[in-house]
């Protein structure tokens, strides 16, 4: 009477090879499935994360130079008869300054930030540190 049974599992160890190779395959489908759900995960807060600053920061930037220009211009006009060079300049040089400073800060903040895709690249570092102790 024939078996239903698949050759490669009636085998014995031939059988079990291929079992053993099939969960395999499957564990590493599922780990790289996994990973990939985090890359994706992980672009998608990150796209979020940018635009969310980049509108932000436009918004900062243009409140912040027209108060600034309205500014110098209230100085420039209080002080017109009087000392009108010396105001412009002293709008300039704090003008100056103001962006040395944001630009200072700007390239901390940029050195400061966590690479792209950190969290990714550690999940897949642990893994391949894993496969390389269990061979």
């Amino acid at each position: 009477m024939p078996s239903n049974t698949p050759a490669y599992e009636r085998s014995g160890p031939a059988g079990s090879l291929f079992d053993s190779l099939s969960r395999l395959g499957g564990t590493l489908l599922a780990a790289a499935h996994t990973r990939l759900e985090l890359l994706t995960t992980e672009l998608q807060e990150e796209v979020r994360q940018v635009g969310a600053i980049l509108l932000w920061a436009f918004v900062a930037a243009f409140a912040a130079l027209m108060a600034l220009f309205l500014g110098a211009l209230a100085v420039i006009f209080v002080f017109w008869d009087s000392y009108r060079g010396l105001a412009s300049l002293a709008m300039i040089a704090i003008f100056v300054g103001v962006a040395v400073a944001a630009a200072l800060m700007l390239r901390r903040k940029l050195n400061d930030k966590p690479p792209l895709l950190h969290d990714t690249l550690a999940e897949l570092a642990k893994d391949r540190d894993q496969l390389r102790l269990g061979s």
